[in-house]
C-alpha cells in the first residue's frame, strides 16, 4: 500500500502547531478562549459560595419567620438557592459574549477583570436582596398572628 503524505513520527501528531509568534503557554487557543475558561469556573464558584453562605446562615430567619416550622423553613430556603442558583448562572452564561474580545494578555486580565467585577456586583444585589426578603419574612414571623389567622400546623420532616 502506498503512503500518500509526508511521513510523521506518531508523537507529533498530538502537538498542537506553534506559531512563531505566539507568546500564549495554550497556542491553538487565543486570548478569548483561555479567558473564558478561567471566568466560567471562578463565576460558579464564587456564585456556590455565596449561595451555601446565603442557604447555612439564612436558615435561622427562616425557621423564626416560620414560627418554628422547620421543615417549612428547609423546604423554602431550598428553593431560594435553586432560584439563586438559575438567575447567577444564567446570568454568567448570558454575560459572556459581551465586551470586547481581548487580544492580548493585558486586554485578557482586563476583561476578566470587568466580567468577574460585574458577577461580584450582581452576587452582592442578590445577597442583599435575599437578606431583605429574609428580614421582612423573619419580622412577619414574628407579629402575633392576628384573631382570624390561624396558627402554623409544623409539618413532619422529609429529609434529615
Amino acid at each position: 500500500m502506498r503512503h500518500l503524505g509526508p511521513r510523521l513520527p506518531p508523537s507529533s501528531y498530538f502537538r498542537p502547531e506553534k506559531s512563531p509568534s505566539s507568546t500564549s503557554p495554550f497556542p491553538a487557543m487565543n486570548y478569548t478562549i483561555q479567558a473564558y475558561l478561567i471566568y466560567l469556573p471562578v463565576s460558579v464558584a464564587m456564585t456556590v459560595w455565596v449561595a451555601r453562605t446565603l442557604h447555612r446562615n439564612g436558615r435561622v430567619f427562616l425557621v423564626q419567620a416560620f414560627r418554628g416550622n422547620e421543615a417549612m423553613a428547609d423546604s423554602v430556603n431550598h428553593l431560594l438557592v435553586v432560584g439563586f442558583y438559575l438567575i447567577n448562572v444564567g446570568f454568567i452564561t448570558m454575560a459572556l459574549r459581551y465586551g470586547d474580545k481581548p487580544q492580548d494578555l493585558q486586554a485578557m486580565i482586563e476583561f476578566l477583570s470587568t466580567k468577574l467585577g460585574v458577577v461580584l456586583l450582581v452576587l452582592g444585589a442578590m445577597h442583599f436582596f435575599n437578606l431583605f426578603n429574609f428580614d421582612k419574612m423573619r419580622r412577619k414571623g414574628l407579629r402575633p398572628p392576628t384573631a382570624g389567622e390561624p396558627l402554623p400546623v409544623p409539618l413532619p420532616r422529609l429529609h434529615p
